[in-house]
């Protein structure tokens, strides 16, 4: 019904525009007595074998939503109620912000992706921490960002009031150095600020009683040589692992309209490419640190080959879009099937 009925009338309007009425209508909709029990029982899919045990936490079943679709923390209940068996938020920063100017969110209808050039819009971590005092059970990883204005020397201090904000309300921590839509962010990934930035967090992590783990969100743009940095600086920093990939700022192969637009590209032409990152450090770490494999799941299919390559959870975003809750069950069931 979703790719029949209800993707071809929100695919009419505006994506950012409809992004937000959808979150009313399911926020709406979750408040009508036994409806949040008909999504459970259209979407969710449990059993045992599908659980995952991964830096002490454990997830229900491998499928997560990826940073990016509840910046602020606003449906993570609803949104669970879908099947995910986590999911993160953000990516948050210390202080508000509006993000990058409007139009700034476009579909790629013909190349089945989207380009956002969203630039970390959202409230500031306090409200977001607000709402996450109502969490009803869900797994939250919590994904973390510098505010625009904030210049790269001074980058560790915003990731600090983040990371201890946030402390008591999620379960993981993502540290997010690769959207392409911050200016000079990506400039973090380089090897010393890389590794001074994770430092700084795992020394406050390894003073709290239960630290929490951190995982480094990365770009799928990276050279061979780089990806061999982030290995040595996992083994350095001794964080939890890793979450391949962001989003890219290859335009390759793509044929829609707006192939030309600024931003970070996700979705289909996505897929291969994060895929060849999740299995170069699965292959050349020895399967050192847990992956996240992330970047053009639309298919069970899609998700599997992520697993072979190496990833141990996985999470969606534009294929969520695309296919609808479904692909969530799909994946689920392909897995005990294999």
């Amino acid at each position: 019904m979703y790719k029949i009925l209800i993707r071809p009338l929100f695919f009419l309007f505006d994506p950012e525009k409809i992004h937000h009425f959808t979150f009313s209508i399911i926020r709406f909709l979750n408040r009508i007595p036994l409806i949040s029990s008909v999504f459970k029982r259209l979407y969710l899919f449990e059993d045992k074998r599908l659980e995952r045990e991964l830096f002490g936490l454990k997830f229900k079943n491998p499928v997560g939503l990826a940073a990016g679709f509840d910046k602020d923390a606003k449906l993570f209940n609803e949104l669970s109620n879908f099947g995910f068996g986590f999911v993160e938020i953000g990516t948050l920063t210390p202080k508000a912000q509006d993000g990058n100017p409007k139009r700034r969110l476009f579909r790629l209808q013909s190349d089945s992706a989207i380009i956002n050039r969203m630039g970390f819009n959202n409230g500031g971590v306090t409200e977001a921490v607000e709402r996450l005092k109502n969490n009803k059970g869900v797994l939250i990883g919590g994904n973390i960002g510098k505010n625009k204005v904030t210049p790269n020397e001074e980058a560790v201090e915003d990731y600090k009031i983040c990371f201890h904000a946030l402390f008591d309300y999620v379960d993981y921590f993502v540290v997010n150095v690769s959207s392409p839509n911050t200016p000079n962010l990506r400039e973090l990934q380089d090897k010393e600020p890389l590794t001074k930035l994770l430092q700084t967090l795992q020394d406050l992590n390894t003073k709290k009683d239960k630290p929490k783990p951190i995982l480094l969100k990365i770009a799928p743009d990276l050279t061979d040589e780089q990806l061999l940095d982030i290995i040595v600086i996992v083994s350095d920093t001794k964080i939890n692992g890793v979450i391949a990939t962001n989003t890219t700022i290859s335009r390759e192969g793509l044929q829609s309209e707006n192939k030309n637009e600024t931003g970070g590209l996700s979705g289909k032409p996505l897929t291969n490419r994060s895929t060849e990152v999740i299995r170069f450090l699965s292959e050349k770490s020895n399967k050192a640190f847990p992956i996240i494999g992330v970047g053009g799941i639309h298919s069970a299919k899609d998700a599997l080959e992520k697993f072979e390559a190496g990833a141990d959870l996985v999470q969606l975003y534009t294929g969520f879009i695309y296919e609808g809750p479904k692909l969530i069950k799909d994946i689920n069931r392909t897995l005990l099937k294999n």
